[in-house]
């Protein structure tokens, strides 16, 4: 009766840059992630790189996905090759054009992030991860000359995160894991000095620091204050006032005049001119961005008005937004859990000016047939709030009956499932409910989005409290009066795909369904096959393949797999860089072997993610056809 090709009708809009009279976006408007350009007032969108050419999901791209530059007349796009992830710095014309390496190959063989811009200097900055060794480096690149100049080089990032105005003095962060971070001072032809925190290497063999979670970096005005934000003096973080002359210490900075209500968190701050900052807030999973006025005196940042969060653009997420200091304008990117990502633009001169520059929305289908959701958090088997939420079969559909369940599981695993239409996820959701099926979404302890302390439950402790909390949660559903947990399935991307593999294998009889999209399969082999730059992170969060083999081998599903007794689905790409096709195989390889039931759908052009329009309908197809043939 529905087909899937009604949701992917409604084409996404991501990353808006506006300069002067167009707006710069990347769309899937071909069938895969490309640039555009299009007139303010309206116009068909313009081309700006080759059909054959695919751009990579913002989702997964550290950093900017592209920048403008039109002092330059050119823009760098960051491009990799069929989702390999190894992103190099390419430019091209702003009008459009074949691109060329921004620096030659001075970065080739490298996965290449673009950091923060200075478009009206033409410099850039990016940070530059071996695929060979365990280290990262950080640059400064001048475009005019396409000179590159190394800042720093660290196992850690050491990743340039704010400049002054003249460049002459950076910031750089080094981060360990979630909260974990150091920042530093770097000073033309000098060492960098530490502002705030103490590095791994100065820290004494079992040493526990307090976490600081210093992030979203501002150089305020008078070039000897930082303004960022912390979890020092809250656990959702909050903002703080560093003075470059007495390192070390922090200042709590209040917040005055929010209009939203909810839990979450703080998630950045960013300086637009003068004394005025963007703060943008995910409470419940929804985006709020106010515009404020930092009163340093009284150590106080005073909104001044809401720019997401009301009106058209509430209930839903802000991908991303941009903001041009010439017009006071921000470009937006905003989604909700029923209505595809659209453009807007709000310019904040008196009065206030907000426009919508598209209408895409799902074809074919009435509104009220969507699942808007319902809250469905609930009390973990030790008392731990876990937010969650439920959609089910809209009434107009007429499904009568408890519905069979799907039990989704995000990735990360410190990530969260929000209402965004731009992700994998909520397209496949609202498929699954046209098709009667009640889909259950819990952010279960790990998730980003309810606070630091929240977040670290994972942090060595993969298939933990994290599996027991979607454990309880099954008996919390047992009693939903629309719910049939007897015929339930799993499904999960990345750590997603681990823990649907965890809980197939350690609690067969919780599940008659479960799809494994690329997840790590043996914790061992997965750490083995990680890019080199990752292994120092995941020896910290994860843990060390010769001082806890004992813990990994536990913890990996490979342990577990002979007693899996549903049917199984794994889903791949062949490019896929962090959970490499080989996991997958050797999962579905082993399994085969011993007599169990699994089907194997893998991308040739695809790697972390399923983009590409064609791959995108095969997949959503294949991922609900499987659960309506076993539930």
């Amino acid at each position: 009766m529905f087909k899937i090709e009604s949701f992917l009708a409604g084409r996404l809009f991501l990353s808006p840059q506006t300069i002067g009279g167009n707006i710069y976006f990347i769309s899937n408007l071909s069938g895969r992630l490309s640039l555009y350009s299009m007139k303010f007032e309206g116009s068909v969108p313009q081309p700006l790189l080759p059909p054959n050419i695919a751009m990579q999901n913002p989702h997964l791209v550290g950093g900017k996905p592209f920048f403008v530059f039109p002092k330059l007349g050119k823009i760098v796009v960051m491009l990799d090759r069929d989702g390999d992830e190894n992103y190099q710095p390419m430019i091209i014309p702003m009008d459009g054009g074949f691109p060329e390496p921004a620096f030659g190959n001075s970065l080739e063989g490298a996965q290449v992030f673009l950091l923060d811009c200075d478009h009206e200097k033409n410099i850039c900055y990016l940070s530059a991860s071996s695929r060979t060794e365990e280290i990262v480096r950080s640059y400064r690149g001048n475009l005019e000359v396409s000179s590159l100049e190394e800042i720093a080089a660290s196992p850690y990032g050491l990743y340039p995160a704010a400049y002054d105005p003249d460049h002459r003095n950076i910031i750089l962060v080094e981060g360990y894991s979630v909260g974990d971070s150091v920042i530093f001072l770097k000073q033309e032809d000098q060492d960098p000095q530490i502002l705030y925190g103490i590095p791994l290497s100065d820290r004494k063999e079992g040493e526990q620091v307090p976490l600081n979670s210093l992030d979203s970096i501002n150089f305020l005005p008078d070039g000897e204050h930082l303004l960022m934000t912390s979890s020092i003096y809250s656990d959702c973080y909050a903002p703080v006032i560093l003075d470059l002359r007495q390192p070390g210490k922090l200042e709590p900075v209040s917040v005055e005049g929010i209009v939203h209500k909810g839990q979450g968190e703080l998630v950045e701050i960013s300086h637009l001119q003068d004394e005025l900052f963007s703060i943008l807030y995910n409470i419940d999973g929804c985006s709020w961005l106010y515009e404020a006025e930092l009163d340093i005196d009284n150590r106080r940042l005073l909104i001044r008005s809401t720019i997401v969060g009301l009106g058209d653009m509430s209930n839903g997420v802000m991908f991303s937004s941009t903001y041009e200091k010439e017009t006071n304008r921000f470009a937006i990117s905003f989604s909700t859990a029923i209505s595809p990502t659209q453009i807007y633009t709000v310019e904040l001169n008196k009065p206030k000016k907000e426009i919508q520059h598209t209408n895409e929305k799902v074809l074919g289908i009435p509104i009220e047939y969507l699942s808007l959701g319902e809250d469905a958090s609930y009390t973990s088997y030790d008392g731990t709030r876990v937010s969650a939420r439920l959609y089910l079969p809209a009434e107009e559909l007429g499904f009568t009956g408890k519905r069979p369940l799907v039990y989704y599981i995000h990735g990360g695993p410190q990530g969260q499932e929000r209402p965004d239409f731009a992700w994998f996820s909520m397209p496949i959701i609202q498929y699954l409910t046209l098709n009667g099926f009640a889909v259950f979404v819990p952010n279960v302890r790990g998730s980003t989005g309810y606070g630091l302390s929240y977040t670290k439950q994972v942090d060595r402790d993969w298939g933990g409290k994290d599996r027991l909390d979607h454990v309880h949660a099954m008996k919390v559903l047992e009693n939903h009066p629309k719910v049939d947990t007897t015929r339930a399935g799993v499904v999960g991307r990345s750590y997603g795909g681990y823990m649907t593999l965890t809980q197939a294998a350690r609690h067969p009889d919780l599940w008659k369904a479960a799809i494994d999209m690329f997840g790590p399969f043996d914790l061992i082999t997965f750490m083995e096959r990680i890019p080199e730059t990752w292994k120092p992170y995941f020896r910290i969060v994860l843990g060390d393949i010769e001082n806890d083999r004992e813990f990994l081998v536990d913890r990996s599903p490979k342990t577990h797999i002979e007693n899996i007794a549903c049917p199984l689905l794994v889903i791949q790409g062949k490019n896929d860089p962090r959970v490499v096709e080989q996991e997958s195989r050797d999962l579905v390889e082993y399994l085969r072997s011993i007599g169990k039931t699994v089907d194997y759908l893998m991308f040739e052009n695809e790697g972390h993610d399923v983009l590409k329009y064609e791959n995108r309908v095969t997949c959503y197809n294949s991922i609900t056809e499987f659960f309506l043939k076993h539930l």
